[in-house]
């Protein structure tokens, strides 16, 4: 018995000139237990009741798999794979032949799978979401991060994830070479028009929020040079500049003079971002890296064989 479980997307990969090239540090993975939620989350949601189809099986088949990628990408979210085949049964054994933020091309294996045949066809849709799913962000990011390669700017992501995968999906910034911007609403102040508007002026919103959060970094959006002035002379700590024409950028570059770290968000594609770098800001936040998801084109395979 022979199946074939594929999964694809119908955009294509934006064209890949050179090897991506993700951050060569170690990138800490989110806490297990939060993983572990992840996974059971997804497969509660696929599973329910039980996997009728996979009663068709015999109970005691067993079954290797192969996992091959059809595009280009940075693989990423191979403990989320793991953690999916790990819930169904601990038989199965699972063989990376790829690292985690590793640059694949078109036609590599990523990994050998291999464990009770019930398990891994339950679990093949779920496991390779996560992977695809994951692995595009890391790609995209990955994209971005080497079109500003050379200059002082880091590409930082933003709340706009997929309900329930926020920690995944900023693990798989970094794993793209990006960074992270706040995890949520609690870790950082960020002042944007309806809390100004709220507040009565830009200096009376961070007052406040020194008051109420004393620690935590106040960063706060600016629209134009005069709202710029007023933030550095209430001391944010890190000043967005919204929606500012390339010119303003540098001259906003320059009138700072490196007083505190100035971010870009509004409007970034992959066309002006290294323009955007290269007027000398500190980070440029994209929303698309985990909002516009194109899951990578994986296939995975799965025969039944006899127990070794």
């Amino acid at each position: 018995m022979h199946a074939t479980l594929a999964v694809s997307s119908a955009a294509p990969s934006p064209p890949l000139t050179r090897p991506m090239t993700p951050s060569r540090h170690p990138i800490a993975l989110p806490p297990q237990p939060a993983i572990e939620r992840d996974v059971k989350r997804a497969l509660d949601e696929d599973i329910g009741a039980g996997d009728v189809t996979a009663d068709l099986l015999p109970p005691n088949a067993h079954a290797r798999a192969r996992v091959v990628t059809r595009e280009a990408a940075v693989l990423c979210g191979r403990a989320w794979f793991d953690a999916c085949f790990r819930a169904l049964s601990p038989d199965v054994r699972i063989e990376w032949l790829e690292e985690e933020g590793a640059h694949i091309v078109p036609g590599a294996k990523l990994c050998r799978v291999e464990g009770p045949a019930r398990a891994l066809v339950t679990g093949e849709r779920t496991a390779l979401n996560f992977l695809q799913t994951l692995s595009g962000t890391a790609t995209a990011t990955a994209t971005f991060a080497d079109a500003i390669r050379g200059t002082r700017t880091t590409i930082l992501d933003t709340r706009k994830t997929l309900p329930g995968l926020r920690l995944a999906q900023k693990y798989a910034v970094r794993v793209g070479g990006g960074e992270n911007h706040r995890m949520g609403l609690h870790d950082a102040v960020l002042i944007k028009e309806n809390h100004i508007a709220t507040a009565g002026s830009i200096s009376a919103a961070i007052a406040r929020a020194r008051a109420l959060h004393p620690g935590v970094m106040v960063e706060t959006e600016v629209e134009n040079f005069t709202e710029l002035r007023e933030a550095l002379a209430a001391g944010a700590d890190r000043i967005m500049l919204d929606e500012f024409e390339l010119h303003e950028l540098g001259q906003a570059v320059a009138e700072v003079d490196g007083r505190v770290p100035l971010e870009v968000s509004g409007s970034v594609s992959i066309d002006r971002v290294r323009a955007i770098a290269e007027t000398g800001v500190d980070y440029v936040s994209i929303g698309a890296l985990t909002k516009h998801v194109r899951a990578i084109d994986l296939s995975m395979r799965i025969e039944i064989v006899p127990k070794r």
